[in-house]
């Protein structure tokens, strides 16, 4: 595995970019919150029973939240790279975690500490902003996959993945999209032998 291709730095201004505005000296407090961490493929970064601690920031890799139901695993998010993980649960109720998180690739992460984050936030209105909107976005994402699996028919459920996560379709072992898309593996060899990509 190649070394961090982004500075702590450089993943604080990204996450300036894309949830809010930034001073220099705000960069410097962003910055001094991230905590780097390299994982190996197969690696698990929260186990089931464990309180999560921090929201998850992928600089690069790909993982997978899952939680097992009747001793068979269930896929419910997988993510590649500017995105955010977390068991949103356990970590504003600090109760033990449903979910597990793991990498299906050697992965690059970036952990923002819920608590340093809460203590930067009180005195920063743009620290406050940045936390505010990974929150939404980390429930809209929910919405839309919850409406996904609700509403469509399996072959829009893939034809969405495809649009909206071209990567997760092309780089994720098809056993987890199908379990992500509530299909079977054989349903989701059928879509995709019809949609091409």
């Amino acid at each position: 595995m190649r070394e961090l291709h982004n500075t702590t730095r450089d993943v604080a201004r990204e996450l300036a970019r894309k949830y809010s505005t930034m001073s220099h000296d705000e960069l410097d407090i962003l910055e001094s919150v991230l905590v780097p961490r390299k994982v190996a493929k197969g690696e698990r970064v929260l186990h089931e029973g464990d309180i999560c601690k921090s929201i998850i920031y992928i600089d690069k890799g790909l993982m997978r939240q899952y939680y097992l139901k009747n001793g068979k695993e269930v896929t419910e998010y997988l993510a590649v790279e500017g995105s955010i993980m977390m068991s949103i649960e356990s970590l504003f109720k600090e109760v033990p975690s449903l979910q597990e998180i793991e990498a299906l690739e050697p992965t690059i992460l970036y952990e923002l500490p819920k608590q340093r984050l809460e203590e930067v936030a009180l005195h920063n209105v743009n620290i406050q902003i940045l936390y505010r909107k990974i929150l939404e976005e980390s429930l809209i994402v929910s919405q839309i996959h919850a409406d996904l699996v609700r509403f469509e028919s399996a072959e829009n459920r893939y034809r969405r993945l495809c649009k909206l996560s071209p990567q997760i379709a092309l780089r994720a072992p098809l056993l987890y999209i199908a379990s992500y898309l509530q299909m079977t593996p054989e349903t989701l060899s059928r879509v995709r032998s019809t949609v091409l990509l």
